[in-house]
């Protein structure tokens, strides 16, 4: 197989890894704490870095001190692993009366929702979440009978890669159907961090409000993109005190834990917000950038929350082909939305039209490549006029 030469220098717009810099104060923690890996960690963490944790919840969600730091947080090894592992618990932990048991996925998905679902046998369902609503679930369109035998939903909030953030009654519906029916929520809030104006609200904020005390829902954040370590692999999981406290035990066994000097680092990061305001700012920047060179070529709005630009391409050519196009006309690598999306019980595949775009690179990387952007579409538009 011969690989395609870029027409340009290349630009890699494909992966979502953040590639802002670093926190100062990662080197002078690693400087103080270098020789605690020389220990093994507790798999429930240090009390200090739960203490973290459960400062950072409530400040950020207005929680009134009803997070437990002993009882309703885990440390984990970036939120893969969490959100892999969680479904084999979760397996155990609700068990369905009738076969066959059912996941429910996001349509575009990030790829280890659906792993974790051919380890445990459950059946994948996706539920919709169409362009029309804003790309928000539609919770009501879901029959009944699959809820009753589904044992995990995943969904994000802000999505990957479409950046839509679920209100807090949108939260609230979802909690209510998981109690009628009986099957864990998992909630990644990964991006939560990354917003344009208005913090998203978060699971445990809505289920503070309905007063459910958590039960049948935990919410897995990350210090990947909110403070720019995706190498740290330092994540948490925060929730339902009696699914945490019988995972533990699983995790205890199986699951990795999170070095020592990683938890002092997570502790610091959660402590200090204005690193994360300054990332923020610095995805906004690129944003602006590509809303001010795109915005008179192509429908398109700036997403609520995460980095990613999901751009509805298909009145240009098909996803698949315009991938193709910009990596040899214009150097630009992105991905196209079917790839990260199945096709739904119609037989439609949700990411059809688009292709995601990672606004992880600096502002200077981001005007070449929307400029590069915006002439391939000039090019390709003239032609499919002059066809017509």
């Amino acid at each position: 197989m011969v690989a395609t030469e870029p027409g340009k220098p290349p630009i890699n717009l494909s992966i979502g890894e953040p590639r802002h810099g670093t926190p100062n104060f990662v080197k002078t923690v690693l400087a103080d704490t270098w020789q605690d890996f020389g220990r093994y960690p507790p798999i429930r963490g240090t009390s200090s870095w739960r203490q973290a944790v459960t400062n950072w919840l409530e400040k950020r969600y207005s929680l009134d001190g009803i997070i437990d730091p002993d009882k309703h947080v885990l440390p984990l090894c970036g939120t893969r692993e969490g959100l892999f592992y969680a479904a084999l618990a979760a397996h155990s932990w609700l068990p369905k009366p009738d076969a066959p048991t059912f996941t429910f996925l996001p349509s575009p998905f990030y790829q280890v929702y659906a792993s974790s679902s051919s380890f445990t046998g459950a059946e994948i369902k996706y539920y919709d979440a169409p362009a029309s609503n804003g790309f928000i679930p539609k919770f009501e369109s879901i029959p009944k009978k699959w809820l009753n035998q589904t044992q995990v939903f995943y969904i994000a909030s802000p999505s990957n890669p479409q950046g839509a953030v679920l209100a807090l009654d949108h939260w609230k519906e979802l909690i209510e159907l998981s109690l009628e029916h009986n099957f864990m929520i998992f909630a990644d809030e990964c991006y939560s961090e990354i917003y344009r104006n208005t913090p998203p609200p978060g699971i445990l904020e809505a289920s503070s409000q309905l007063g459910t005390g958590f039960r049948n829902m935990i919410t897995f954040h990350s210090l990947s993109k909110r403070s720019n370590l995706p190498g740290l692999r330092s994540g948490f999981v925060a929730g339902d005190p009696d699914f945490l406290s019988e995972w533990t035990g699983f995790r205890n066994v199986a699951a990795p834990q999170v070095p020592l000097p990683a938890q002092k680092i997570a502790e610091t990061a959660l402590g200090d917000e204005t690193h994360v305001i300054e990332n923020r700012r610095l995805y906004n920047e690129k944003f602006d950038c590509a809303k001010q060179i795109l915005n008179s070529l192509i429908r398109f709005e700036i997403p609520q929350g995460g980095f990613f630009l999901w751009l509805d391409i298909s009145a240009i050519m098909s996803v698949e082909k315009a991938a193709i196009s910009l990596w040899k006309e214009q150097g630009i690598r992105v991905i196209p939305g079917s790839y990260l999306a199945r096709p739904d019980e119609k037989g439609t595949n949700p990411g059809d039209a688009f292709i995601r775009i990672a606004l992880v690179g600096s502002l200077e990387e981001t005007q070449t490549a929307m400029n590069r952007l915006a002439s391939w579409i000039n090019i390709h538009d003239r032609k499919e006029t002059q066809i017509d």
